[in-house]
């Protein structure tokens, strides 16, 4: 027979323990919109459901969108993902967002990052990511002048010479005829254009043999590869080997970049060569600390920078490639800047040139379709936390305060980019034309334009916003004007497989509402660490027949 002694205490654990996982489930963040939870599993049956009315692979911003939908759209809700993951509050209303990364006296350099350790192979634990304060305001003034605008436009020679090889894979495609995934292709020339300006090395990453190509990227190629379709940030104790696996990987890539950096300092010279030199050209001694933090900053860079140009650029030419009103008002205006039927080496020539940087300038509406796929298609978000205790208060729209402490803060940028009361009945759809007259740095505006729609600058956030802004933003916006001034009137785009164009009886394609594309089949994202097309954006390619006379 049990001692009732023990027997007591286990009923009082007991009830303990329930009374604790009731109040964690239904009282310590009810003031927060949400689904009703289940006592055992939070919102992880929700979860699980709302993935099981679509392609198990997708993103799972396509389910928050879901859940936010059938709640009724509120401006923050509340994703009780434990025992998996922590907390989460995931914010719709750009006004929120807003409040979250702009500096306040709380959180002078905003809202701190969010955890990251997961990623730590892939981008160290000093990154200029994960650190807040202080420490933080330091490494970004290091590294702040080799992303200044001035300095940028220096590199156009380097990002020429790289996009030339990328021009030579799709020369060779339309050759043959063969589909490819854009999204790889796109990598690998972003790759050796980050190589090259952040380190000064050739990464030779869009040499056609993988045997051919730097140990950096054939490693880093395997490490990106052990987070794939990584939804949840699973913690260790679930994918033991996997993280064993990244760790092994992530010291390999330590060992590289260390030997760049110090084969980089060793060549001494009055001019900064490349990111890296301008950074540290200081630097007397490079110190292990140093050291560390440089390898840190150069392994962020080449995640973070190859990820979203690549990306954004396939989508670039899928979104092209279905609307063709957009990719005539991009040729056109091309033209209009190179002159027409001009070919790669006049545009390359005029790049090159003392205009070439007003050139990139007078891209307004190539901006504009860059800055509208950005909406539509954000490659990443940003997740912040605040420590249980301080205190984080936001104020809602309808003027509810919400603590947020304790609770990852996702910035959901695929919910905020497509909020209807922002972007109208349009919201959904691809439109360069709605940012035309929405620079909001330019003196050409004319604010008395009462027939302007004013988009919220806090709308807009693919870098985010605030003192933790993408620190290369100005480079990811350059090199994707280069490209497409290099390719728009070069090269067909056709998507081959899931967001294929629809044919009629006599294949040819239909237009919807006479301004896009139907397709057969809806193209979506998975999360490869950060946001991708699903099948890499599979597609095939074919010289555009207005330059057949000009492909020089």
């Amino acid at each position: 027979m049990p001692n009732p002694l023990v027997l007591a205490a286990l009923l009082l654990l007991a009830a303990y323990l329930y009374n604790k996982l009731r109040y964690k489930r239904f009282q310590q963040y009810a003031g927060i919109p949400q689904l009703p939870p289940s006592l055992l599993l939070g919102h992880l049956k929700f979860m699980g459901d709302y993935l099981a009315q679509g392609p198990a692979d997708r993103h799972p911003d396509s389910v928050f969108i879901q859940m936010n939908n059938d709640l009724g759209r509120p401006p923050l809700m509340f994703v009780d993902l434990r025992p998996i993951n922590r907390p989460m509050v995931l914010i719709r209303s750009h006004d929120i967002a807003e409040q979250i990364t702009k500096a306040s006296k709380l959180y002078p350099t905003s809202t701190p990052k969010s955890d990251l350790g997961y990623l730590e192979p892939v981008i160290g634990p000093t990154s200029i990511l994960t650190l807040h304060g202080e420490k933080w305001k330091a490494l970004r003034k290091r590294f702040n002048p080799g992303f200044a605008p001035h300095y940028l436009m220096t590199l156009l020679p380097c990002i020429l010479d790289k996009t030339m090889s990328f021009i030579e894979h799709l020369d060779s495609f339309a050759k043959t005829g063969r589909d490819f995934p854009l999204v790889l292709l796109g990598v690998n020339l972003t790759f050796d254009i980050i190589g090259a300006v952040v380190m000064g090395e050739d990464l030779h990453a869009q040499h056609a043999n993988p045997s051919s190509q730097s140990e950096l990227i054939r490693t880093y190629r395997e490490l990106l590869g052990a987070y794939a379709d990584d939804k949840a940030d699973l913690p260790w104790w679930l994918i033991p080997r996997t993280i064993l696996k990244r760790r092994r990987l992530g010291k390999r890539i330590d060992t590289i970049v260390k030997a760049m950096i110090h084969r980089n300092q060793s060549v001494k010279s009055d001019d900064a060569r490349n990111i890296l030199s301008l950074a540290l050209q200081d630097t007397k001694v490079l110190t292990p600390q140093l050291l560390d933090e440089a390898c840190d900053q150069i392994k962020t860079f080449l995640f973070a920078g190859h990820d979203t140009t690549s990306t954004t650029l396939a989508w670039i030419c899928y979104e092209l490639s279905l609307t063709p009103h957009a990719l005539k008002a991009v040729r056109a205006e091309l033209d209009d800047i190179f002159g027409p039927r001009t070919g790669v080496a006049e545009v390359r020539a005029r790049l090159l040139s003392p205009d070439g940087p007003d050139a990139l300038r007078n891209m307004k509406y190539i901006s504009s379709v860059i800055r509208e796929v950005l909406r539509l298609h954000p490659p990443a978000a940003t997740a912040r936390m605040s420590t249980p205790g301080t205190g984080l208060t936001v104020r809602a729209p309808d003027g509810q305060e919400h603590c947020l402490d304790g609770m990852i803060i996702y910035n959901c940028e695929t919910l905020i980019h497509r909020d209807p009361e922002v972007y109208g009945d349009s919201a959904n759809l691809f439109v360069p034309e709605r940012w035309i007259g929405q620079d909001y740095g330019s003196s050409e505006k004319d604010p008395t334009d009462s027939s302007l729609h004013q988009i919220p600058p806090s709308a807009w956030r693919p870098f985010e916003r605030g003192p933790r802004n993408c620190i290369g933003q100005e480079f990811a916006n350059i090199e994707l004007r280069v490209i497409i001034a290099v390719i728009a009137r070069r090269y067909d785009f056709t998507k081959v497989g899931l967001g294929e164009i629809k044919m009629d009886e006599n294949r040819l394609p239909i237009l919807a509402d006479g301004n896009r594309f139907e397709v057969q089949s809806e193209l979506y994202n998975t999360r490869q660490v950060t946001s991708k097309p699903v099948d890499g954006m599979k597609m095939k390619v074919k010289m555009a027949q207005l330059t057949t006379s000009a492909h020089s």
